[in-house]
């Protein structure tokens, strides 16, 4: 078991791409391992690129805490994006396809990947579904990662720009606990702005600490669940390009 993220790390078949503590030999050992197979994920994700810039289909890679609201934001933008731009949608979790089910019967295909204990998707996972996830007329990939704010924002996917999703519920400092995520995250969406209200919830503070981890970041708060906010998202995606 990682002390770090939770997973198991037998399930990845890989060292994770953090330090664990461990004697200098094997600090070297895991550092070289490590390198390897990020450096073979990369070159997949670079295929999985090529593939869908050939088919002109951006792809979005979701990443957030469990929790976040990604699935009800995926429910909400395959709503508004029916009729208007085809998406596909490829939904990452450790186990079950609930969320997937749930995604079902909104106008675009969607394809589960149960990772068994893993803690993120990779590219590898997503290279041997994308032709017959992504079918042809597709204008736009959603990828729901794994909810973890660790490991996914390591392994590139292929995609065109990771997002962060930040809900307010987790309070101001994530940012500056995790800032590996958002300073790979051009986009941070900031969700469940509906129970702000109810919180003691600073904006200007958790914009700031976005800022300083990636000053030109770009920042959209929403509520999935009233809406509020849920256009400027839909038009970030229309616009779009790989």
């Amino acid at each position: 078991m990682c002390e770090t993220c939770g997973c198991s790390a037998d399930a990845h078949a890989h060292p994770h791409p953090h330090p664990h503590p461990e004697e200098d030999d094997g600090r070297t050992r895991t550092l070289a391992v490590a390198q390897r197979v990020l450096a073979e994920n990369d070159r997949l994700a670079a295929a999985n690129r090529r593939w869908l810039a050939e088919r002109s289909i951006p792809a979005v890679n979701l990443i957030s805490a469990p929790g976040a609201g990604k699935t009800r934001l995926l429910e909400r933008t395959l709503e508004g994006l029916r009729g208007r731009l085809p998406c596909a949608v490829i939904v990452g979790d450790v186990q079950t396809d609930t969320d997937a089910r749930r995604l079902q019967g909104r106008g675009a295909p969607v394809w589960q990947i149960e990772t068994l204990d893993a803690c993120h998707l990779d590219a590898q996972r997503i290279a041997r579904i994308l032709p017959r996830a992504v079918p042809e007329g597709t204008r736009l990939l959603l990828v729901e990662n794994v909810g973890n704010l660790v490991c996914p924002a390591a392994f590139d996917l292929g995609e065109t720009l990771k997002v962060a999703l930040l809900s307010v519920t987790e309070g101001e400092d994530k940012p500056l606990k995790y800032p590996t995520l958002f300073h790979r995250a051009p986009v941070v969406v900031i969700t469940k702005t509906d129970l702000i209200p109810h919180l003691s919830w600073n904006a200007e503070l958790c914009r700031d600490n976005i800022l300083r981890v990636r000053p030109d970041a770009r920042i959209l708060s929403l509520s999935a669940q009233t809406g509020a906010g849920l256009e400027s998202w839909l038009q970030f995606l229309t616009g779009l390009r790989p």
